[in-house]
């Protein structure tokens, strides 16, 4: 099946909607960083096609839920877009783009963090595996969704800093990253 991020955008993001106008710009954005993170590890053969479609849709699922400030009235918690926007993909015959969705949020959640937060998420490891999975998570970093600044990059120093909220161990999987893919 042939994929085409900007048609599923389209079919389930009215025109003329601040949450469309957002899923599009933070996917580009984040598609340009990822893709040219990918780009600087050329022997780990990253799927450069896919790269730029998951980082399309990695945030399809944010339609769902109750973010007024990026314009989606759904009923779930932000937190949940992750995992929405998998089944929503995997039911459009999209399984790899939809591990994407499921696991891109923070640097990924594991089962046992879901349980000991008592997260409103289904209890599974959501962690990205593939390295294609680790560049959009990872690029994904580094943009807001705030409409004022969906282009404007993180300084590494702003990622850092956000996600020692969620503990070191993020920023560990973070810096982890940047030595994979050269941002040290």
């Amino acid at each position: 099946m042939e994929m085409n991020p900007l048609d599923i955008i389209k079919k389930y993001y009215p025109p003329e909607t601040i949450s469309r106008e957002i899923v599009l710009r933070h996917g580009r954005a984040v598609a340009g960083k990822a893709l040219a993170v990918a780009q600087k590890i050329p022997h780990l053969k990253p799927d450069l096609i896919f790269i730029k479609e998951a980082a399309m849709l990695h945030d399809v699922g944010i339609l769902y839920t109750n973010t007024p400030g990026i314009g989606c009235t759904g009923k779930y918690p932000y937190i949940c877009h992750g995992y929405l926007g998998r089944e929503l993909l995997e039911k459009k015959g999209f399984p790899e783009h939809a591990r994407v969705c499921e696991r891109h949020v923070g640097v990924g959640i594991t089962a046992e963090e879901i349980k000991k937060y008592n997260l409103p998420i289904p209890e599974r490891d959501m962690v990205p595996v593939t390295i294609e999975e680790q560049i959009v998570c990872y690029a994904d970093k580094f943009f807001s969704k705030d409409n004022e600044c969906l282009e404007k990059e993180k300084t590494i120093e702003e990622v850092v800093h956000y996600l020692s909220e969620y503990g070191k161990d993020k920023v560990m999987t973070f810096k982890k990253w940047m030595r994979l893919f050269g941002d040290t």
